[in-house]
């Protein structure tokens, strides 16, 4: 191993002085491929972070061109310390792949035995056979959509939803404008002209920070939800009162009907989104006024909604724009490579001072909530009930690790 600083937890240290504290440390091998899922634009692991997990003695072998779409050149990893290879085949001699949407069916056929893998799980987009592949293969999995912080919160789901949150209220001022042939509104206030008025349905993180984009703007603002604790929450946060509501169709359909800007943000555990917004509704709305479908990842919350793609992203109906694209945080590409970087680069840092990943899993129980595939078992209870694996409980199998 290179001698030099290292910038692990520990702050600043010579490598020498660093084995000295962590005797266990373990030199990572880790590969990034191109992600190859449709819409998908970000990547996993940042220059930034390249050169801070090289500069920790760990190797990073990325596939070219896995960063174009956010931004991120070859030759910026490469000059960070990574090696840029052509061939997906070579980044999936990694130990440990990383990666944003789960292994492809191609890229499961090249997965070696005992790897270890990090990226999210899209339960409702898996079957049986890609679990059935990763228990043969010794997979050990790691769900980046589950791991939680110390405070018990979902990283990444929160910062997705900070940003997908964000990001609706701009695409929605996009269309409301001349430029995509929308009405010539300006998403906001200014003075002597009445604001306009937008619409949230749902009171957790997306609705949060899509409400806090509004009342920036100075737009008027009123969000629905059936949890009092949610709206609470979010008036607490936003430390202002606006205008909440739990859902009930008459109110709602009153609130659509003055709408320029209706915002869908529901989000219900595992299950499907519920349709709460009637094809009634969307027709008593008014003429050139906009939906943006964010929970249309769950199958979204207006009847009206249809899945687009950032390529064709709207369709009118009604004489309403409805825009619908699954993956919002994938048209920001560079700032959400960013907020996932910030997630999962330490949890490799992590990785190297303890040891592995099982040592890592054994310590940390925040990571330890997102290992749905141990080796050959399957450690999550509802994939083994609704696959039918035998379920392993992971906290007594790390007892004996």
């Amino acid at each position: 191993m290179k001698k030099g600083n290292v910038y692990g937890s520990f702050g600043i240290l010579p490598k020498e002085e660093m084995l000295e504290v962590k005797q266990n440390f373990q030199r990572l091998n880790i590969g990034i491929p191109k992600e190859s899922s449709f819409q998908e634009n970000r990547i996993a692991i940042t220059p930034s972070a390249v050169s801070l997990l090289t500069h920790n003695g760990h190797k990073i072998i990325i596939e070219s061109e896995a960063g174009n779409q956010a931004n991120f050149s070859d030759e910026e990893y490469s000059k960070s310390g990574a090696k840029i290879v052509f061939s997906k085949e070579e980044v999936y001699q990694s130990d440990i792949i990383v990666k944003i949407e789960p292994p492809t069916k191609s890229e499961l056929k090249l997965l070696k035995k005992g790897q270890q893998l990090i990226s999210a799980i899209q339960l409702k987009t898996r079957d049986k056979e890609y679990f059935d592949t990763l228990l043969k293969k010794n997979i050990t999995s790691l769900a980046i959509e589950k791991i939680k912080d110390k405070e018990g919160k979902l990283s990444l789901l929160r910062c997705m939803g900070e940003i997908a949150g964000t990001t609706s209220l701009l695409i929605a001022s996009e269309y409301l404008s001349n430029v995509n042939e929308g009405k010539g509104l300006l998403l906001g206030s200014i003075t002597g002209v009445s604001p306009t008025d937008i619409v949230i349905i749902g009171a957790g993180t997306v609705g949060e920070f899509a409400a806090r984009t509004a009342i920036g703007l100075g737009a008027n603002v009123r969000v629905f939800d059936n949890s009092l604790s949610r709206l609470r929450r979010l008036q607490q946060s936003l430390n202002q009162r606006i205008s909440t509501s739990t859902i009930q169709p008459k109110s709602l359909r009153k609130a659509l009907m003055r709408a320029d800007v209706a915002i869908g943000a529901l989000r219900t555990g595992e299950g499907r989104t519920p349709c709460v917004v009637s094809d009634e509704m969307v027709e008593g709305m008014k003429e050139g006024s906009v939906i943006i479908d964010v929970s249309i990842d769950h199958g979204g919350c207006f009847e009206t909604s249809e899945v687009t793609s950032h390529k064709s992203p709207t369709f009118i109906k009604h004489d309403v724009i409805h825009y619908c694209v699954p993956n919002i945080p994938s048209r920001v590409a560079r700032t959400s490579s960013i907020a996932i970087c910030n997630i999962i680069s330490p949890i490799l840092l992590q990785i190297g001072e303890e040891g592995g990943l099982d040592n890592l899993i054994k310590q940390d129980r925040g990571v330890r909530s997102g290992v749905y595939t141990f080796k050959s078992m399957m450690t999550n209870k509802t994939l083994s009930n609704l696959f039918h694996f035998p379920y392993k409980d992971l906290d007594l199998i790390i007892t004996a690790i």
